[in-house]
């Protein structure tokens, strides 16, 4: 007999064998008892979630002649089995990717008025429904919305933003969770048990991490890596080799380097990641989670829920946090995501790779805000440590430039504004979430000829995670100075072009190298550090 593969083998065939989804299961077991079934459904979620086969199932346990007290189909009855078996006339299967147009529906539309010939009702079950044209969503409209009554719509998609509204209106939405690495795993082992395997803990979990909440996914590559190693145990290493992914120690190491800026030890790594037979692309990718994982670490006080971790590995997580500064994880998680996207073009990842981490562990040259806050948060981060920080002043190459006269004076501030201005540095100290308090920090305070109080952010990442704390900052400012008043962010560069249009340039300084421009920012940030 042929082999079937595990993700068909292990297909559920009752709403108890559906994984992660008790919310929907339940709901529509609940319709079934009290009668309440509608006539069009929509199931979305991403892949491997178990959409199509909880239509499956819900199409067997509402025409079941022998359901059971919780409205289970027996699956032994002869409807049951002429549905499970695909040869049942009364529950129709369609894939919209490949049957998308009008004449399609036009056929639906003259089959729905014959009653079914098995059991209650006739069920259409569109697959991918999202690939419909604009025509064939238009021409089932009104069948889907007033359809015989013995007929049920079941649509399910991956992508629901695609589905027209006035289809979402017509149908009672569910949407399919991602299924927790956690609950992958535990399933992976009953199904190994079952099938007389042997795999590690630590396999079967990276399986699952792999499977990124699909279900199908985890069971193909667990498929994969026991026909690899037919009769062995499948361990952590094995799985590795299988997909060509790397140890998570090669990511706590390259941060290290990173924050070291030691370009050796970096090299080295990705030697042996290439001497392991590694994928260049795939090692780049979990870096970026690696990253992106560190990060949370570092601003969010728990993250194992969060980023869906054991209590082992978020423990593990957390004590590196510390090794980069928020601000350097933002720069890096940047420069990795630009460079995932070159590789999609490139014929030697490898080389663009080498090259990236070379620039980054290489003195800072890049003068964007982003990279600025990475470089003040590194000397913060080596300061805290009691690393001595050495800044050379330049002396200038050129003559200073003639003070360009301004415009025109601002005008004075009320007396309110210029007492927000004044007492900023001790009024973002009465803001509770530590959080948000640590970035009012690099936020300055400014005004335009408007009603507006501007919070000057010091990059522009900055500003999207100020604005989602504005409440916060009104709620505090209004109950130190008695007044309310309007936010607006902006980033520093913005408003310095602002001011610069309006009044004219300030005061300049000699015109000096990267080094003697630093100085002066650090000064401004560190005012009381001891800088040699």
């Amino acid at each position: 007999m042929a082999y079937t593969a595990l993700y068909r083998k292990f297909r559920p065939q009752t709403f108890e064998s559906v994984i992660g989804q008790e919310h929907i299961v339940r709901t529509l077991k609940n319709q079934m008892k009290t009668g309440r079934v509608s006539h069009a459904y929509l199931f979305c979620g991403t892949r491997g979630t178990g959409k199509t086969s909880t239509a499956k199932i819900f199409a067997r346990a509402i025409n079941c002649t022998n359901p059971t007290a919780d409205g289970e189909p027996c699956n032994e009855c002869a409807v049951c089995k002429d549905i499970l078996a695909g040869r049942s006339v009364n529950v129709i299967e369609i894939d919209a990717a490949s049957n998308n147009g009008v004449d399609n529906i036009r056929e639906i539309r003259e089959e729905v008025k014959y009653p079914p010939t098995q059991g209650k009702y006739k069920v259409y079950i569109i697959d991918e429904v999202h690939m419909l044209s604009a025509a064939a969503f238009n021409a089932l409209l009104k069948t889907l919305e007033e359809p015989p009554a013995h007929v049920i719509f079941i649509l399910a998609t991956t992508d629901p933003q695609k589905v027209p509204a006035t289809i979402l209106s017509r149908v009672q939405r569910f949407d399919f969770r991602r299924i927790t690495t956690e609950t992958i795993a535990q399933t992976l082992m009953g199904y190994l048990k079952e099938e007389g395997q042997q795999a590690t803990p630590e396999a079967v979990r990276y399986v699952a991490h792999l499977g990124d909440g699909s279900m199908r996914d985890s069971l193909s590559i667990l498929d994969q890596c026991l026909a690899f190693f037919s009769g062995e145990e499948v361990t952590l290493e094995k799985v590795l080799d299988i997909m060509g992914a790397v140890d998570q120690t090669i990511f706590f190491e390259m941060t290290d380097a990173l924050a070291k800026r030691d370009a050796k030890e970096a090299m080295l790594l990705v030697e042996q990641m290439m001497q392991d037979g590694r994928d260049v692309k795939q090692f780049v990718t979990e870096l970026l989670q690696h990253l992106r994982n560190l990060l949370m670490a570092a601003t969010l006080p728990d993250v194992t829920r969060i980023l869906d971790l054991s209590a082992e590995d978020g423990e593990r997580l957390k004590k590196a946090a510390g090794v980069l500064s928020p601000e350097e994880l933002i720069y890096f998680i940047g420069k990795f995501s630009d460079l995932q996207s070159e590789m999609k073009w490139a014929t030697n990842e490898r080389i663009l790779l080498e090259v990236e981490l070379m620039k980054l562990c290489a003195p800072w040259t890049e003068k964007d805000l982003t990279a600025l806050a990475a470089r003040l948060g590194e000397l913060e981060r080596k300061m805290e440590e009691g690393v001595p920080v050495a800044i050379t002043q330049a002396t200038p190459t050129e003559k200073p430039k003639e003070k360009p006269k301004p415009k025109r004076r601002p005008p004075a501030l009320p007396e309110d504004r210029k007492e927000v201005q004044e007492k900023w540095a001790l009024l973002r100290n009465d803001v509770e979430d530590a959080v948000l308090k640590g970035m009012l920090s690099k936020v300055e305070i400014g005004f335009k000829e408007d009603e507006f109080l501007y919070l000057i952010c010091a990059y522009p990442a900055l500003t999207d995670m100020i604005q989602r704390g504005m409440d916060k900052i009104a709620a505090v400012l209004e109950k130190e100075t008695g007044k309310s008043f309007e936010l607006r962010t902006t980033t520093k560069d913005e408003y310095e072009k602002w001011r610069e249009a309006a009044y004219g340039k300030e005061e300049e300084t000699p015109s000096a190298d990267a080094d003697a421009e630093f100085a002066s920012l650090l000064g401004q940030y560190f005012p009381e550090a001891d800088v040699e």
